[in-house]
């Protein structure tokens, strides 16, 4: 069955703006339906042996069996595509499938990586542990420091440079015109905090964009996503390798990718207006000794985020005078903010990273890139930020009181 339109006249318009690219964008096969179908077979049936072959032989076909293509998971794809200004994209079952899928495409047994120190705790648990297991070392640098990336490069060595801006959980910021000149491995960025909105790595020079899509794009807590973008060919190869991995998007969840995007804008809108106002909020009050938001204009990557982001994210983190013990009893009186370990939701989410994302380090490793016990991760929802200030403000007011 064809995935064409219905009607050969109905195309869909494009835009300049992202904005309206969001709207417009992976309407593969949508014919005159506003809403993409969901295609959730498993496998399709073919009109003979030449037919058979050629779908099994061919790349990233849509009609032969879902863990080579599918036609709802290719229209998430179009659309991350079109948005990151990328050739190609590919989706998969999880932000890790994407990291881990592209880490075993590109690197070999006796292959160097190069990565930031405070990349998310699964990056690095999958760095430390399978990569390593595997053969694959990985040399860890300080993203502060401008030539960090490029002096780690071991020529002939190196296959990958990865990076994630802003960092999770501390909101660095990488130079992306910087990482993007670097010559010989391929680069990286993870740009989950940011979305394809916040910014586009690949405008910089980079080779491939990675998101965990779960997150801001989806954007509802419904859907379980990872993607990368780049060149088609960079994405054909990868894609050769993870179809024998097996960690495929479901279309449901592609499905609930390509409805977060159509929402991408007006819910970014009004999540970082509030993670600004909700920053400095916190930052203003006693017993907060750090906030960590690219839109403070005490983060030291403020004037870098200005001039390489649309917008400073939803996304901030913390430091509380009196450590975990404080942070435990805040967690507690807490009534509209919610403790849960995702983010780019509607509803306000705090983290203690030390004890559920990187829970994985041990404690030497988070110290050594700042993911203390006093540290705190909140993503802004879609909620009234004078509500979230004050359901922060009085928790961490009345655990003092206690």
């Amino acid at each position: 069955m064809s995935t064409d339109p219905v009607d050969p006249g109905v195309s869909a318009p494009t835009g300049n703006h992202s904005a309206t690219r969001a709207i417009t964008a992976g309407r593969r096969g949508s014919g005159r339906s506003l809403a993409p179908p969901i295609w959730a077979s498993s496998t399709w049936s073919s009109t003979g042996l030449d037919d058979t072959h050629q779908r099994a032989t061919a790349m990233r076909d849509t009609e032969f069996y879902s863990r080579y293509g599918n036609p709802t998971v290719a229209a998430f794809e179009d659309a991350i595509a079109d948005l990151e200004g990328a050739e190609a994209a590919l989706a998969f079952a999880s932000g890790m499938g994407a990291v881990a899928a592209t880490v075993l495409a590109l690197c070999s047994s006796g292959d160097h990586i190069v990565a930031q120190r405070d990349l998310y705790g699964g990056t690095l648990a999958f760095l430390d542990n399978t990569a390593r297991r595997l053969g694959i070392e990985t040399t860890y640098i300080d993203a502060t420091v401008p030539d960090a990336f490029s002096d780690a490069v071991r020529p002939g060595r190196t296959t990958l440079v990865m990076a994630e801006t802003p960092s999770n959980p501390l909101l660095g910021i990488i130079d992306l015109d910087r990482l993007g000149a670097i010559r010989g491995p391929f680069t990286m960025v993870d740009s989950t905090f940011a979305t394809p909105l916040g910014q586009n790595p690949l405008a910089h020079g980079v080779d491939l964009v990675l998101h965990s899509a779960t997150k801001g794009i989806a954007g509802h807590n419904d859907a379980t996503l990872g993607v990368i973008a780049g060149e088609a060919e960079l994405i054909d190869t990868i894609w050769a390798s993870a179809v024998l991995h097996g960690a495929v998007a479901s279309p449901y969840d592609a499905l609930n990718g390509l409805r977060g995007i159509r929402s991408l804008n007006a819910r970014l809108a009004h999540q970082t207006a509030a993670a600004q106002i909700i920053a400095e909020a916190l930052e203003a009050h006693r017993s907060i000794t750090a906030v960590h938001y690219p839109g403070l204009m005490s983060h030291p990557g403020h004037e870098l985020a200005a001039a390489q982001m649309r917008h400073f994210g939803t996304v901030l983190s913390c430091r509380v005078a009196g450590g975990r013990d404080l942070v435990a009893a805040i967690f507690e009186r807490l009534e509209l903010c919610r403790p849960a370990t995702s983010l780019g939701g509607p509803e306000t989410l705090v983290t203690h990273p030390a004890t559920s994302a990187n829970v994985a380090m041990d404690p030497a490793q988070r110290d050594a890139v700042g993911i203390t016990e006093d540290l705190v991760r909140i993503s802004v929802g879609l909620e009234d930020p004078a509500d979230i200030i004050a359901d922060l403000i009085g928790a961490l007011n009345a655990a003092q009181e206690k």
